[in-house]
């Protein structure tokens, strides 16, 4: 696994482990003695190749972070991140009888702004960075798939979660009652919980047949409006004073904030076509159980 120190990575390490299995982290730097691990450097293009033979299957979650002003090098660090990363995993696999499936994360970003557009898997892609990002992202699994090796392309939406994430980064603000939404508010806010996150990885590891593009997001698509409100009522505290373009415009420079200010309309038609029943369908539960949680929790 990839990104096994991640928000994602770490609880999805800590439940694999729980139920039985061995993770076996993908590192740059020398591990302690005795501890398993697969060597890599996306950025001199050198992987363990043997040490990733006795792989069952490799879950790819490692990426720079999007947020922040984008900078030249910030939007090279962004793409190369994933782009590099994944190829170099999945021309290692293509060469090898085993792993045999590929998880490799992608995000919804896939399909650019789409208004209030309904969203599934068969949407076409978009045409800002972050789309173009997530295209060459998933692009570069396709040695893997050639080879045979079912590959799952993970569309995440935003992860909630107390612990890290998006969710904790806005609790501050939102606790003194200073959140509020991000420009008009009608842009379409994609989440899903982080507990549905995993079991939606291991729901996706553990069926064959699905293979390609799966969105993870909770089935209940809402406006970025809809989810301060909701978060402030969860938390008894106002949400009214809104984030103006212009602020967005000074801390973060003009693409990022327009990447801030856009959303999809996003549906998991794949994954509830193939059984998976979600623990959080609706936002509200899901925000209540995720504030009530022990503070070291998810």
């Amino acid at each position: 696994m990839s990104g096994a120190t991640g928000l994602i990575g770490s609880a999805l390490a800590q439940r694999l482990t729980q139920g039985g299995h061995d993770v076996v982290p993908l590192v740059r730097r020398a591990t302690r003695p005795g501890e398993r691990a697969v060597a890599w450097d996306p950025a001199r293009g050198t992987i363990d190749r043997k040490a990733l033979a006795g792989c069952d299957a490799v879950v790819n979650l490692a990426g720079e972070s999007v947020f922040g002003r984008w900078t030249a090098a910030k939007k090279q660090r962004i793409r190369e991140s994933r782009v590099k990363g994944t190829r170099l995993v999945s021309e290692a696999i293509a060469g090898l009888e085993r792993p045999r499936v590929l998880l490799a994360a992608s995000a919804v970003g896939y399909y650019g702004d789409q208004g209030s557009a309904l969203v599934t898997e068969q949407s076409p892609a978009g045409h800002d960075f972050l789309a173009q990002v997530a295209r060459d992202w998933e692009g570069a699994t396709e040695p893997a798939a050639a080879a045979g090796v079912r590959v799952a392309n993970l569309r995440f939406a935003v992860v909630l979660s107390r612990s890290g994430g998006a969710l904790a980064t806005m609790l501050p603000a939102f606790r003194l009652g200073l959140g509020g939404r991000i420009g008009s508010g009608a842009q379409y806010f994609p989440w899903i919980a982080l507990d549905d996150a995993l079991d939606a990885i291991l729901y996706v590891l553990a069926t064959d047949s699905l293979s390609g593009p799966v969105n993870i997001t909770a089935p209940q698509a809402v406006t970025h409006l809809e989810f301060v409100r909701t978060l402030g009522r969860v938390l008894r505290r106002p949400a009214v004073l809104p984030v103006p373009p212009i602020a967005l415009w000074l801390a973060f420079g003009r693409e990022a904030a327009a990447f801030m200010e856009s959303g999809q309309r996003v549906v998991p038609a794949r994954l509830v076509a193939a059984g998976y029943r979600f623990r959080f369908a609706e936002l509200e539960p899901a925000l209540r159980q995720l504030l009530a949680a022990p503070r070291d929790g998810s």
